[in-house]
């Protein structure tokens, strides 16, 4: 008998709460210092109790300090590598960066997701970032992958992992939240956003539409319970989150 191929485990979280998070602010530059809030580091910590079972081979982050501190804090004590990928980066946001969010979503009503942002990228070269990044992920050789990114990125990869419609369409993903997704979801995953950002730039249009749902339970599951406050809140949009 031919022996079963082991599972690969990719856990994958928004990182914690962080300084832009609560003045909701614009943060897109890598190279701008954003700690964790003190609530943050609480909420990492959290992340790190619900892994500490879990033999974790590989740890990645953003070039963003909340990704790396999430880590730092949830991995406290243990010796896991750490990888800094910087194609899970925040969309750049260009003159929006410090800008109240508000002024990123007044632009965003008037223009496409595939236009840039002034002195920026555009949505659509983010999710292309973001397929890529999947594709270096998957070709490495780690059995369990745990990946702190942020909540533009986490969302659309879920999405893109999905097979079918989501009952989460309109919740955003909890701070420190951790979801556990296999190899061939992610590899649904990096298809979906190679696919979906090639017929956005033949036909010109918003992602919304392939994008508006969530993560389905059936390919992605959590391993912790969603704060109540955190979904009531709204939805975040990439550079802040």
């Amino acid at each position: 008998m031919t022996p079963r191929k082991p599972v690969r485990l990719f856990v994958i979280a928004r990182h914690a709460e962080s300084g832009a998070n609560v003045a909701g602010v614009v943060s897109s530059d890598p190279a701008r210092a954003v700690p964790l809030t003190a609530r943050g580091r609480a909420q990492a910590r959290r992340l790190g109790a619900q892994l500490a079972n879990l033999d974790i081979d590989l740890a990645v982050c953003t070039r963003f300090q909340r990704t790396r501190e999430t880590l730092e804090v949830a991995l406290a004590g243990r010796a896991v590598p750490v990888l800094v990928e910087p194609g899970f980066d925040e969309v750049r946001a260009g003159d929006f960066d410090g800008k109240p969010i508000e002024d990123y979503w007044s632009w965003r009503e008037h223009h496409t997701a595939n236009e840039r942002l002034p002195h920026g990228e555009s949505e659509d070269d983010g999710l292309l970032r973001y397929g890529n990044a999947v594709r270096r992920l998957l070709s490495r050789s780690e059995l369990v992958t745990l990946l702190v990114v942020h909540e533009f990125a986490l969302h659309h990869i879920a999405a893109a992992a999905t097979s079918g419609p989501s009952p989460w369409s309109e919740q955003p993903f909890a701070n420190a939240l951790p979801f556990l997704f296999d190899e061939r979801a992610l590899e649904r995953a990096a298809a979906a956003l190679e696919k979906h950002r090639s017929c956005v730039r033949r036909a010109g249009r918003r992602p919304d539409g392939a994008f508006a749902e969530m993560t389905d339970p059936r390919n992605v599951r959590s391993t912790g319970r969603t704060d109540a406050v955190e979904l009531r809140r709204k939805k975040e949009h990439p550079c802040q989150a």
